[in-house]
């Protein structure tokens, strides 16, 4: 029993620690759109990583962000135009809220 336990313990353990330190690795970012019709998808971009998502009643939130400094766009719906946010940045393992940004006519 001793081995086979030895053998289990040998693969499970790695396989958890990969696993465990996937997640550590990435963050978020999160805020709110006045006015809340205004704008309809948010993009993070850095280098070559881009992340969207959609903006519902208002609010977004993007999920699986590498840390670095991102510029934070912001797609407007008419009469709104397209904000940009530069310098955002994010921390492995916390979520950045922007809090609530102000969408430009």
């Amino acid at each position: 029993m001793t081995k086979s336990f030895i053998k289990y313990a040998a693969c499970i353990v790695p396989l958890t620690a990969v696993f465990a330190f996937t997640s550590v690795f990435e963050g978020a970012i999160k805020g709110k759109v006045v006015p809340v019709e205004g704008a309809n998808m948010v993009m993070a971009i850095s280098g070559k990583d881009t992340i969207s998502s959609p903006i519902t009643d208002g609010t977004f939130f993007l999920a699986k962000v590498k840390p670095g400094t991102y510029s934070v766009w912001f797609k407007g719906v008419a009469p709104f135009k397209d904000t940009p946010v530069e310098g955002v940045a994010v921390v492995e393992g916390s979520t950045t809220d922007m809090g609530e940004i102000k969408l430009q006519q």
